[in-house]
């Protein structure tokens, strides 16, 4: 597996996983309750990983996601 991105934003990882589920790439959150057993000061990211044949078209999708939201 590959990481795609790492983020503190619970949303945008949400919303990232659901651009990928709609082209067919199937991800996974690490790390997401080692994060929230740290607390709120967010110490910990989370890691968006895919599969290592999907992490091309994955970068496409974020790509195409950080032309439509900069902030991506």
């Amino acid at each position: 597996m590959k990481e795609l991105l790492r983020t503190n934003d619970p949303v945008l990882l949400s919303w990232l996983d659901a651009l990928l589920a709609d082209s067919g790439i199937e991800a996974v959150i690490l790390d997401a309750y080692t994060s929230s057993v740290e607390g709120s000061i967010s110490a910990i990211p989370r890691r968006l990983m895919v599969a290592d044949d999907d992490w091309a078209a994955a970068s496409r999708v974020l790509a195409a996601a950080r032309a439509t939201d900069p902030s991506v």
